[in-house]
């Protein structure tokens, strides 16, 4: 996995408020900054930026001098989980020539810190060897409401390329955020703001000062859009004049330019040698279609373990496909270099595709640059006969299957949710382009469940449940089957049958079904539950149809006002409930069928008695979507009408 962009200037701070720190003198920036006044902010507001400035000098040869300061007044003792201040550094190539912080009590009292209550750690505990690392002061423990911290760190780098992206807010409210880029003479810098008004720099001579002011909080809400979404940030691009060789050497005015870059890279590196043509050829040997080809190659990737060592350039070169192919180990751009070698053994061209892992809004189109990923996965060029919901069609390249060889419960046709929608670029040299990746349909992400309860006079059922999952919805219950022990998972049924409304569950039988290559997931269940239906006195027994909610569809969307879009992943679900009636007792009332329509979903509930039986049948489609904040109400009132109508009882009552 290629490491994480560096959010410059957002590392959040310490504050250690130890009643056995000695009096220290506090610096003027810090002590003005601690000073102003703060706005009233709702009670759960945990803390407040008071000062964010960083000043950033690049020297004619690449290198970047930062000196950034920092200040945040805690509000709240949940506020010291932002007691921590972070400086990132490449080994070999970068250093943090400074960093001290500074502790203000309440009381005027100042603790000073520095190297000792320093530590060093890799950034990414995942890979096996990474040269990006993080030197950290933290003292959660130690932070409480009322103090005022503040920390300056001077670290020195060399440009890859001649790009940053600076962050001025991540959650907590800021009263001033500001950012000063000092260039050679001659040199020009040019910005473009994300989430925020436009902001033209001040410019003095060669520095260009971008600032913003009084930065409400971001406050979490269900089904939000990621911070990244919602949080003013800047990227800015930097050159020397009349075309001169800017840090890194290389620039990047277009996406093409991206594209160009990285094939140079990784093309090289996905050579196919003798012993993965032999490897490849022998796996597709009964294979009928090109899907199936995919499909084979595609499931051996996955199970080349995931291990990752970073080393060079970013670490956005992978290894090449012969070393990863005979260490059968590589992280994402090494599983990408060998998927693509062993299909060009086999006659089937692929690209390397750019994403970012994690946040499906964080690319901006807007903005050519390769420090806007963090994951690798491949295109293949596809004919019309391979059908897939992940196929995209580019301007250029034609029909493109995309794959993730990187997520193991995620088969070829299917991509995770996460990447499904995001903007990737297609690494095809000079022809390559940014593509927004498919958004699988609802009907691939499909639920379906029948069961057959038998009601008992007493108010006690047994029952059995059938599930077939596809698509997401089927990698969801896979990634719990595979990453849970036997007793751990029986654990996790159990569960959502108790939670559901049979509270006094008994499972008798579980029996899980994956078939990976298909997209599929099976699980059948079996268990009794006393007192399920309510016994009214032997005359009427009264029960919810909605046995078990199992998945949880509706978004846990409240009463209250919203401030931002709400996101609907795509997804569908049916179900059939049979209750056999138990002797003696007819339906009194039934709750009036239900059908529900809007832009984004729909929703059927039905009831019916026949043959002794009552059955419930259900039906809901969620369509992907990010659903404006105006809009809102209609959301909130779409699912709460399903809630209403699967909180509606059935009443049986005596003959």
């Amino acid at each position: 996995m290629m490491k994480l962009q560096r959010l410059a200037g957002v590392c959040f701070a310490v504050a250690l408020c130890s009643a056995t720190a000695l009096a220290e003198e506090a610096p003027a920036w810090l002590k003005q900054a601690a000073a102003a006044p703060v706005p009233t902010y709702k009670r759960d507001v945990p803390a407040v930026v008071l000062h964010d400035d960083s000043v950033i000098t690049v020297s004619p040869d690449g290198r970047v001098t930062t000196v950034s300061t920092y200040a945040v007044r805690i509000l709240t003792r949940e506020g010291r989980t932002h007691a921590e201040a972070l400086a990132y550094y490449e080994t070999g190539s970068d250093k943090i020539k400074e960093m001290r912080a500074w502790l203000l009590r309440p009381d005027g009292t100042v603790r000073k810190l520095g190297k000792d209550e320093t530590i060093d750690r890799a950034v990414s505990l995942d890979d096996v060897y990474n040269e990006s690392r993080a030197r950290v002061i933290s003292a959660e423990t130690d932070a409480d409401a009322g103090c005022v911290f503040g920390f300056q760190k001077t670290t020195e780098e060399r440009s890859l390329f001649p790009q940053i992206r600076r962050y001025f807010q991540v959650r907590i409210p800021v009263l001033s955020s500001r950012l000063t880029m000092t260039l050679p003479e001659g040199w020009r810098a040019k910005g473009i703001m994300f989430n925020h008004a436009a902001v033209e720099p001040t410019v003095s001579g060669s520095s260009y000062t971008w600032e913003l002011r009084n930065l409400a909080p971001i406050e979490p809400e269900p089904a939000s859009p990621e911070v990244t979404t919602l949080a003013p940030h800047l990227a800015v691009n930097f050159a020397p004049p009349n075309g001169a060789t800017a840090p890194g050497g290389r620039t990047f005015d277009t996406w093409a330019d991206v594209s160009a870059w990285y094939s140079e890279l990784a093309d090289p590196q996905s050579e196919p040698d003798d012993a993965i043509a032999i490897k490849a050829r022998e796996l597709v040997a009964g294979a009928k279609t090109e899907l199936e080809k995919i499909q084979i190659i595609g499931r051996f990737v996955q199970g080349i373990q995931y291990i990752s060592i970073q080393i060079g350039i970013g670490g956005y070169r992978p290894h090449r496909a012969a070393e990863v192919f005979a260490k059968k180990y590589g992280d994402c751009k090494d599983k990408a270099a060998l998927m693509r070698a062993m299909l060009r053994a086999v006659g089937l061209k692929a690209y390397a595709v750019l994403i970012y892992s994690g946040d499906r809004t964080y690319v901006r189109e807007e903005w050519a640059s390769p420090t806007q990923f963090n994951h690798c996965i491949v295109a293949v060029r596809v004919s019309d006969e391979t059908q897939a919901a992940s196929v995209v069609v580019h301007p250029s390249l034609g029909r493109l299957l995309v794959f993730d060889a990187t997520d193991a419960d995620t088969p070829v046709g299917d991509l995770p949710y996460h990447e499904q929608g995001s903007f990737a670029l297609v690494a095809a040299g000079g022809e390559g382009s940014l593509v927004r990746m498919p958004v699988t349909p609802p009907e691939a992400n499909r639920l379906e469940r029948e069961a057959d309860v038998v009601l008992a006079r007493d108010g006690s059922i047994s029952a059995v449940f059938r599930e077939r999952s596809q698509g997401q919805s089927a990698v969801s219950e896979r990634g719990a089957f595979k990453q849970l022990s036997r007793p751990g998972y029986t654990k996790m049924i159990e569960g959502w049958i108790t939670a559901g409304g049979a509270t006094l569950a008994k499972v008798s039988k579980i029996e899980p079904s994956d078939d990976h290559t298909a997209g599929r997931f099976a699980l059948d269940v079996e268990f009794t539950a006393d007192r399920y239906a309510q016994d009214m006195q032997g005359q009427l027994l009264i029960f919810k149809p909605v046995i078990v909610s199992r998945t949880d569809f509706y978004a846990a969307l409240g009463d209250d006002a919203r401030r931002h879009p709400v996101v609907l992943e795509s997804r569908a679900y049916n179900e059939t409930v049979r209750v056999r009636l138990p002797e003696g007792f007819d339906v009194d009332e039934l709750p009036e069928s239900v059908k529900l329509d809007s832009a984004f979903g729909s929703y059927a509930a039905s009831y019916e008695v026949k043959d002794g039986h009552f059955v419930f049948t259900r039906s809901f489609v969620q369509r992907a979507a990010t659903i404006p904040a105006e809009q809102y109400r209609q959301v909130r009132d779409f699912f709460g009408r399903i809630r209403a109508a699967e909180d509606s009882p059935v009443v049986l009552a005596k003959k």
